[in-house]
């Protein structure tokens, strides 16, 4: 094969992957017409990468007291855009005065192009998740960015034999996973350990358990809070003992954690402890951060309470508490900006910084050109002086 500027990252891998070559002419034929005829590359690109998509609610399904699963489709009752299990939208909502978005992972299988099931909890004081809970019903409409999100299984890198951690509406990804295995019939095993509250609140379990009834290739333990009559299942902590017990060796596998923020460097740790490298772990990043002064790194001795004045560069002035994350604000204000994530990852949320300091939370993946140029992420940004921001402001809403 010859080298080509499409090659090198994949030399290594071209004696081991049939059809290398005709990929690799693929991109760069694609390359080419993308520079001849941008308007027919983004129109080639956009039913499969869409900025916004129009969804309808089909269905709402009530998984537990706490939980419900709200059905979504395109409103012509076509096919959406394709996603791989794992991922998630960014679903657009307004609520009284506020425009605001929040990101839910998938729980169907990508399989099913006709939907995206969207599970959400009752977060309790959630301005969306009680929202969406209480108040939305079939045929309300929504928009939503496009799937996205890494929390995806590669099966020339993470292997068939895999655990995944998951704590309450984290299990969804998993779900959307196990779904994805038994439609394909894929050689895959899963072990799920699932923790929940209460019995009552473990979301899919009847389907669940159908599930490892039938299909020796997906194991799931289910992890209640605290032991009830009745239960013979497990009880936290989930620590490094457990995982042993009901996993097995972790050797050669990867695993996938997804739940509560505050919770990942204590499984990290105990799975670390039990052999398995960090490389093998696996996060998802759509979840909210550690506020502060809980956030690692807080600077000592500033009041979370006291009011910032902030001024959005040729839009107004408004005052905000330090110890809130800046996107609310912006959006508490009729100025939302673009979203996604809403954990740092994405960086969709940037806003430039033109004077005043801010305070990161330890998940930000703040590039090395954000630093250089004066950027934040502004969902898990904090002012901690009175701050100048520039910004577009976000669409959709």
């Amino acid at each position: 094969m010859t080298d080509t500027p499409y090659t090198p990252s994949v030399n290594a891998l071209a004696r081991l992957l049939e059809g290398v070559d005709d990929v690799v002419e693929r991109l760069k034929e694609h390359a080419e017409r993308q520079q001849e005829h941008p308007a027919e590359a983004r129109a080639e690109v956009e039913p499969l990468h869409p900025r916004k998509l129009d969804l309808t609610v089909a269905e709402v399904i009530e998984e537990t007291s706490t939980t419900k699963t709200l059905r979504l489709r395109a409103p012509d009752g076509g096919s959406l855009p394709p996603f791989r299990a794992g991922q998630y939208i960014s679903l657009d909502v307004r609520v009284g005065e506020v425009s605001t978005n929040r990101a839910f992972s998938i729980s169907s299988s990508p399989t099913r192009r006709d939907r995206y099931d969207l599970t959400v909890r009752r977060l309790p004081g959630g301005l969306v998740s009680s929202y969406l809970l209480d108040e939305v019903s079939v045929g309300d409409r929504f928009t939503s960015g496009g799937p996205m999100g890494t929390f995806t299984h590669d099966p020339l890198f993470h292997g068939d034999d895999v655990v995944f951690l998951a704590g309450g509406s984290g299990v969804a990804p998993a779900m959307s996973m196990i779904r994805e295995i038994l439609e394909l019939g894929l050689p895959r095993r899963m072990t799920l350990l699932y923790g929940s509250r209460r019995s009552d609140d473990i979301i899919f379990k009847d389907e669940l358990d159908a599930i490892e009834r039938e299909h020796p290739n997906i194991v799931v333990h289910h992890v209640l809070a605290e032991s009830e009559p009745g239960w013979t299942g497990s009880v936290k902590p989930l620590d490094a003992a457990l995982v042993a017990e009901l996993a097995g060796p972790l050797d050669g596998r990867m695993a996938y954690l997804c739940g509560p923020a505050y919770k990942y460097p204590y499984l990290t740790g105990a799975l670390e402890s039990l052999g398995l490298p960090g490389r093998r772990i696996r996060k998802e990043a759509n979840y909210i951060a550690a506020p502060p002064p809980q956030a690692p790194g807080w600077p000592a001795g500033s009041d979370t309470k006291e009011e910032v004045t902030v001024s959005v560069r040729g839009r107004g002035t408004f005052q905000m508490p330090r110890g809130q994350e800046l996107i609310y604000a912006l959006e508490e204000n009729g100025l939302p900006p673009k979203a996604s994530c809403r954990s740092g990852e994405c960086g969709d949320c940037r806003v430039k910084i033109c004077s005043g300091e801010v305070f990161h939370a330890e998940e930000a993946r703040v590039r090395m050109a954000d630093h250089r140029f004066g950027y934040a992420h502004s969902c898990v940004a904090y002012p901690l002086t009175d701050i100048e921001v520039d910004f577009q402001p976000g669409s959709g809403f």
